[in-house]
């Protein structure tokens, strides 16, 4: 099984040299991952796709530790996954 950082690694090199799955990726992110990495997304998951710039910076905070109950279920069932 692949690590997460490895997918998001293949998705990030991917974009940089195909331009068409780079606007694929930012029109519809959760299709084309599923797609190019052979994965089931959970309908229930979001995912956002944000391109830099020179005058745009992002960060991603890490999810707030104070989880419910349902969510831990979750991420013990490998339902839900944080690159």
């Amino acid at each position: 099984m692949r690590s997460g950082d490895d997918m998001l690694k293949q998705i990030v090199e991917k974009s940089s040299l195909d331009p068409e799955f780079r606007q694929q990726l930012l029109a519809n992110p959760k299709s084309t991952i599923s797609e190019e990495l052979g994965i089931t997304i959970p309908e229930s998951m979001n995912i956002k796709v944000h391109e830099s710039d020179m005058q745009t910076v992002h960060v991603a905070l890490p999810p707030d530790p104070n989880i419910t109950e349902e969510q831990l279920e979750a991420i013990s069932a490998g339902l839900c996954c944080c690159w």
